[in-house]
């Protein structure tokens, strides 16, 4: 597997402001890798296939909980909310299948033919990946400033 390398623009300023303010408030942090998330979440409802629209209805950003100060994770994922539309469930009552992971990662089907997932989420992740990065940076970067000029540090 080749090695990627990315070059963020923005980055060294925003480290200087951060280290110019010291501690970076948990609510700058949250709000702009939500913002930056954002991006890939409207990426991946316009992709997803649409029979009835509930696929798309049920693609939601959720939060992860970290323990470390200044660190906030948002993942793409479908609402469990929607589970009774989503889950296939045979005579018996045990779930078979789940909708929104089949059409991103495909299946097989009664034949043993493979089909094919779409794609939508993962690919709203890699194709924006640098659009994502730097509305994370610039975003920090502008409310990291905001909090500096608020408390007289410049």
């Amino acid at each position: 597997m080749a090695k990627v390398k990315f070059k963020i623009e923005g980055m060294k300023e925003l480290q200087k402001s951060m280290k110019k303010l010291g501690q970076v408030p948990q609510k700058h942090v949250t709000s702009s890798s939500r913002k930056g998330m954002n991006i890939s979440l409207k990426d991946s409802k316009a992709n997803a296939p649409y029979d009835t629209g509930q696929l798309k209805k049920g693609i939601v950003l959720k939060g992860e909980k970290a323990r470390v100060k200044g660190k906030k994770v948002y993942r793409v994922v479908f609402d469990r909310a929607m589970n009774d539309v989503f889950q296939k469930k045979s005579a018996e009552g045990k779930v078979t299948g789940y909708y929104p992971v089949s059409q991103e990662y495909g299946f097989f089907a009664k034949n043993g033919r493979y089909i094919p997932g779409y794609r939508f989420i993962s690919d709203s992740l890699t194709d924006n990946v640098s659009k994502i990065e730097k509305t994370i940076v610039s975003e920090m970067k502008k409310k990291i400033d905001a909090e500096i000029a608020k408390g007289g540090l410049k």
